[in-house]
């Protein structure tokens, strides 16, 4: 059903109004609180926009559609610019406004330290723009010109606060590794432009379906590693830890928590629709082994980081291959056991948006009022910031999958949806990247909020009232999202999925009613959406998680003794402080540990695989740039082995 609607437009252009408004009167000290106010209330108006929609898109199951200059189709051609917003489009576009609101609130006090705030909040409304702008446009080329406004604001942000050794550094990585991403979609929408004459996802999608030509292979390979780049795909995923430990913590929660989604949502766009790759075995399994190599490599790395930041963006790397592993899933052939991935697929992405975007905001607040983030300098926090840390353990178990918090929820539909859909292997991974998560947590846990307190931070206190706000609401969130799960699927998530795989509508609606059945041989069929809500509160499946982990327990256990006793470590008192973090022999009533040795045994262990990873994490953009290369490499050569 066609729904013509102005909400998207004054969602998009409303930021970007705001970002002229703060450039027309910056320079004016006397004019600042307008500016934040300004950036709150376009941020809000933005929000309130995409609120007005849920009635109709999520709800009531329409489309709206908006031209712009109204250019409407002629001849069953596009030839203007549309904005089209279907259910998954308007739950990516809700994500992104609500996460940038609690942002804009969060900077008031954040930032209130800093210089030239005009540009921060001016870049801040151009990023919130153009990433609205690019999840509700159905046109492919405005999609890249909405990603390049997107990356240059967050690389100006990254290297915001010039002052600090490293941000320079991080936004160089950055221009040089997002512009490469961004190059290759363009490579990949100019080819496409190519075979089918037209920049319309509905169209182009109507004219590629099921028809691969050596052109649209590349693109396919071209596009596919540029929103890798996008999502922190692994090899492509170099850029993040520095980007998210140099940028604002205000900018850090966008960057890993929302703008990664807009690389996801470029992914589905191509997978399930411009190249409909449902029901395709080798694309599935491309999806799913891409997806689990970047749940490794992103928990392994976190692991031995020592900055609060830092861990957090090889943890988003991570997380966002749960995700992609859903996805992956979703392009089974299997009906339900795809719609279950699918299903996964979304709910992470909301999961992780919420609870990530909660932990930046922590890494914020213990850097605003203790002026780092060197895990090995922190310690004993919830002292002097009780509430702080509290919201910080609500997001480390929700990122961590213990229940009842989100992230269990929408972990556990991953671990039914790998399993049934035939990858035991892939679940048993996620599994244990799952127990590596719970670990870094405990180690930011012990080493920032626990311990003892060095006495350089005796005098802090806790955070202003936005910040506060800004986290309490993202912890409500976090329960929210995992006490009522059938809640959320049956109002937010199926809508999305079902508009997901409904393709014919999103063509027929841009068009006329019948042009995709038309384009098309034979209709593809709509999956069954009905499902299982994967055993939330079955006894069973909680039973099956205490098993696992137990076993994980054990296997720990078995390492960690065999190692005390290949050391010949004792517990007592007199060994050195080296050895004395694992034998529980501190002197006094302190229990520091600091955050390079919490897992020291863990890495002695496995030292060789430690060590090719940090090595091959050099710091040198030139290795950056090779690994995409490769990347691009190995896809086009599987895609054309397997299309």
């Amino acid at each position: 059903m066609n729904y013509v609607s102005n909400l998207p437009i004054i969602a998009i252009i409303t930021p970007f109004i705001g970002a002229f408004l703060i450039g027309a009167i910056s320079g004016k000290k006397k004019l600042l609180p307008w500016m934040k106010g300004v950036a709150v209330l376009s941020s809000l108006i933005s929000l309130g926009s995409l609120l007005l929609l849920i009635k109709p898109i999520l709800l009531e199951g329409k489309v709206a559609t908006y031209w712009l200059g109204n250019w409407m189709p002629q001849e069953q051609m596009a030839i203007g610019i549309g904005l089209e917003v279907d259910s998954f489009g308007l739950f990516t576009g809700l994500i992104i406004t609500f996460s940038s609101f609690l942002s804009s609130i969060y900077s008031v006090s954040y930032m209130e330290g800093d210089n030239a705030l005009d540009k921060y909040y001016t870049l801040f409304l151009l990023l919130l723009g153009s990433m609205i702008g690019f999840v509700l446009t159905g046109d492919l080329f405005n999609m890249y010109v909405m990603l390049e406004i997107m990356t240059f604001a967050a690389i100006s942000l990254t290297a915001f606060r010039n002052n600090l050794y490293k941000s320079l550094e991080a936004g160089f990585k950055y221009i040089v590794i997002g512009s490469l991403g961004s190059t290759l979609i363009l490579l990949g929408t100019v080819l496409i432009y190519a075979q089918t004459a037209t920049l319309n996802m509905a169209q182009i999608s109507a004219l590629i379906h099921n028809n691969y030509t050596p052109v649209t292979i590349f693109a396919l390979a071209f596009m596919m590693a540029g929103y890798g780049v996008k999502a922190f795909l692994v090899p492509c995923h170099t850029w993040p830890p520095d980007a998210h430990m140099s940028a604002p913590s205000s900018i850090s929660m966008l960057l890993s928590g929302v703008m990664s989604k807009t690389g996801i949502y470029g992914f589905v766009r191509l997978l399930y629709m411009i190249f409909f790759s449902v029901g395709a075995p080798k694309m599935e399994l491309l999806i799913i082994l891409w997806g689990t190599l970047t749940m490794i490599v992103g928990a392994s790395m976190a692991i031995i980081q020592t900055d609060f930041k830092r861990l957090l963006a090889f943890s988003s790397v991570s997380q966002i291959g749960y995700i992609i592993v859903a996805f992956g899933v979703g392009l089974s052939s299997k009906n339900g056991v795809g719609v279950i991935g699918t299903l996964g697929g979304l709910y992470h992405m909301v999961n992780h948006a919420t609870f990530k975007c909660l932990l930046f905001m922590c890494a914020g607040a213990v850097l605003y009022r203790t002026g780092t983030t060197d895990i090995t300098k922190l310690g004993g926090i919830s002292k002097k910031m009780p509430y702080t840390t509290i919201l910080f353990l609500v997001a480390a178990f929700s990122i961590s999958g213990l229940p009842p918090f989100n992230g269990f929820v929408s972990k556990w539909m991953i671990y039914q949806a790998t399993y049934e859909a035939g990858y035991a292997p892939v679940t048993i991974i996620a599994l244990i990247v799952s127990v590596f998560t719970l670990a870094y947590m405990m180690k930011i846990a012990q080493s920032v909020f626990f311990g003892e307190m060095p006495k350089d931070f005796e005098g802090i206190k806790e955070i202003p009232l936005p910040m506060s706000l800004s986290m309490s609401l993202l912890a409500l969130a976090c329960l929210v999202e995992g006490l009522f799960p059938k809640f959320i699927s049956k109002y937010l998530l199926e809508p999305a999925a079902y508009s997901i795989y409904n393709l014919q509508n999103y063509i027929d609606v841009m068009f006329t009613k019948g042009f995709a059945e038309k384009m098309f041989k034979n209709r593809v069929p709509i999956p069954n959406m009905t499902y299982q809500m994967a055993g939330y509160w079955r006894p069973e499946a909680w039973f099956l998680l205490f098993i696992v982990i137990l076993i994980g327990f054990i296997i720990g256990t078995v390492i960690s003794l065999s190692f005390v006793k290949k050391c010949n470590i004792h517990t007592n008192n007199n060994l050195g402080d080296k050895y004395g973090v694992f034998t529980g022999g501190e002197k006094e009533e302190f229990a520091p540990i600091a955050g390079g040795d919490l897992f020291w045994g863990l890495k002695h262990n496995l030292k060789g695989y430690f060590g090719r990873l940090e090595k091959a994490h050099s710091g040198i953009v030139n290795d950056y740039v090779t690994w995409v290369i490769c990347c691009i490499v190995v896809l086009s050569l599987y895609l054309f082995a397997a299309l």
